[in-house]
């Protein structure tokens, strides 16, 4: 089950990139950022209208900084990459996140060991996801500014899933938690929404492609695919959950490919296969089981 949650979310999310990409044409990085996370916010609200209540210091501390973390921070620095680099690149560079996400468990928690099996299938989606992002200039450029936010983004999201596996020991409620976490993304996000300028036209709003892209990110990619990773973090923690975000370049390159044009090279090919291979190797002992 933890798997499939862990696959499903991914399959989302691996196409968000395109959608905050055609949105940046009429709304800034942080204007898309707040509007999404307040419509996740409401929807999950409506769907559990009863509030997580306050227990012990710690756990509040866990939930601001996932929130800091998870929400305001990785999806700031996604989305200003995304101005200065393609999708395609922002995808491919994401998926570094699980080898952080491994060291961050290893030295934070402590429990969760590192098998070959995850070594070497790094190495192969590694050389599939380069195999991606060099197979032609013309598709996938180099940009160093929007290539080093995307890489922070990758190091700060594997943060998020530690602080996501440390909040489950408290067994809450998982909208509740995922409720609580966009609350405090939300916060910190204000301050940087009024310094930025936060001016969005109902018009813009409602012009269908962007309605579209708005709800598809608030509803699918936020309030309900953070639940399901938050789930799936739980069940599998957070080293094994992460690997699926090797599939992410796979799906963004296609979806670019088919939405933006952004043109796909024979050796690209290779890439998916060599990083569809990664994945398999990494998760070879589950699958053994």
């Amino acid at each position: 089950m933890g798997h499939l949650i862990a696959l499903l979310t991914v399959l989302i999310w691996g196409t968000t990139f395109i959608s905050t990409k055609i949105l940046l044409e009429d709304f800034s990085p942080v204007e898309i950022l707040l509007i999404r996370f307040v419509l996740g916010f409401l929807v999950l609200t409506a769907i559990y209208p009863r509030w997580l209540p306050f227990k012990e210091k710690r756990q509040e501390i866990l939930f601001m900084l996932a929130g800091l973390c998870g929400i305001c921070l990785y999806y700031l620095l996604e989305n200003i990459a995304l101005v200065y680099t393609q999708a395609s690149n922002v995808g491919v560079i994401i998926s570094a996140a699980p080898f952080f996400t491994a060291i961050a468990a290893r030295f934070i928690i402590g429990d969760e060991r590192l098998n070959w099996n995850f070594f070497v299938g790094f190495v192969l989606a590694m050389i599939g996801i380069c195999c991606i992002s060099f197979s032609g200039q013309a598709a996938l450029q180099l940009n160093p500014l929007g290539d080093i936010l995307a890489l922070l983004a990758a190091i700060v999201w594997a943060l998020y899933s530690i602080l996501v596996r440390l909040l489950n020991q408290y067994d809450c409620n998982m909208v509740q938690a995922t409720q609580r976490i966009f609350a405090y993304g939300i916060i910190f996000m204000l301050p940087i929404a009024c310094y930025d300028g936060f001016d969005v036209s109902t018009d813009l709003c409602l012009k269908p492609v962007n309605l579209f892209n708005l709800l598809y990110l608030g509803i699918g990619a936020s309030a309900l695919c953070f639940v399901l990773w938050n789930w799936a973090v739980k069940l599998l923690g957070a080293v094994k959950s992460s690997v699926y975000i090797y599939l992410t370049p796979v799906i963004t390159v296609a979806t670019a490919y088919i939405v933006l044009d952004e043109q796909l090279a024979p050796v690209a090919l290779c890439g998916v296969f060599l990083t569809l291979a990664g994945l398999i190797v990494s998760q070879y002992r589950e699958l053994k089981k």
